[in-house]
């Protein structure tokens, strides 16, 4: 298993190819959910990738956005295949990592608001519905430094 953390300039074509395809098996085809997943923020200079590979295949990816004030964590996904071994635990251990004392935003699906409490994330808002899922915005405050 190996981490990769790169801007988008990183990512070679059929990598970039290979993380946009599992998005899209998931959110669009799994979960039944269309939406514009090429949004134009993986483009960002500031994005960074997170990806995951086994024997040269992506088994899961996230990014992270600069949102100014904030940083955001978003596209969270492991592939059907390589789910319950803790490979988005991981992910998101070196997307807060990236993040470091800033604060930290990302919009769970309600099912998945424990998984992120347990990265420190809190809910900060009612919940709401996304391209017919229902999602919570959650909020990571760093620990102020002494």
């Amino acid at each position: 298993m190996r981490v990769l953390t790169v801007p988008f300039d990183g990512l070679d074509a059929r990598l970039a190819y290979d993380v946009w395809r599992l998005r899209q098996q998931v959110f669009v085809v799994e979960q039944e959910c269309p939406y514009p997943d090429l949004d134009g923020r993986d483009l960002e200079e500031r994005t960074r990738h997170v990806v995951l590979l086994e024997d040269g295949s992506v088994v899961g990816t996230l990014r992270v956005l600069d949102d100014g004030d904030w940083m955001r964590i978003g596209r969270v996904v492991v592939a059907p295949a390589a789910r319950g071994r803790g490979l988005a635990a991981r992910m998101m251990a070196e997307a807060v990592a990236l993040c470091g004392d800033r604060e930290v935003r990302l919009d769970a699906q309600v099912g998945l608001t424990r998984f992120y409490e347990d990265f420190g994330f809190a809910v900060a808002g009612p919940e709401f519905d996304e391209d017919g899922i229902r999602h919570v915005p959650m909020t990571r405050v760093a620990p102020a430094r002494p």
